[in-house]
Order: C-alpha cells, then structure tokens, then sequence
C-alpha cells in the first residue's frame, strides 16, 4: 500500500537562503530512491519561510529506507531539522 505525506516546514528566516540552496540535490537523489513515486517541494506564496513537501512511495518500507538514506541524514537530520522553527509530518489516506 502506497504512503503519501505531506510535510509542513517553517523555516528560521536566517536559515531560508541556506536550506532553499540544499534542496535541488535533496529532490533529485530523493527521487532517484528506488521506492519514491513522487517527490515535490513548495514554497508558501503568503511565507517564504514556509515550505510544503508532497512525498509518495511504493510502501511504508520505502518511506522508512529514505529517512535512513545517506543524502536524508547528511541534508535533512543534520543541516535543515535544526533549523527548522516548525515541522509538522502528516501522513494521508486517499480517500478518492
């Protein structure tokens, strides 16, 4: 069964220039995981501190192998998490 998330990121208004910077590489090796259907990022119109991320994958499984992903942990764990004021994870269910 597929797993779909969206995840919310608020930004520290320091740190928006440096993350924005690190994502085209967190997108493209995201995508290139063997388990990824989709990957995308948005940037809220209203916050340019606000970012949304729209993640879909095979199974749960491979939702699991991309947080233990070498570029997740070395990108996201370490130089975006931290300086995040707010992440909030949902995970959906398709309704239709």
């Amino acid at each position: 069964m597929e797993k779909e998330v969206i995840v919310k990121w608020k930004i520290k208004e320091t740190e928006t220039e440096r993350i924005l910077n690190l994502l085209p590489t967190l997108v493209e090796q995201t995508r290139n995981e063997k388990g990824n259907l989709s990957y995308n990022i948005y940037q809220s119109a209203e916050d340019p501190n606000v970012l949304f991320l729209h993640e879909r994958y095979v199974n749960a499984d491979a939702a699991e192998e991309h947080k233990a992903a070498s570029h997740y942990q070395e990108t996201v764990a370490l130089q975006i998490i931290p300086h995040l004021e707010v992440r909030e994870v949902s995970v959906l269910k398709k309704l239709y």
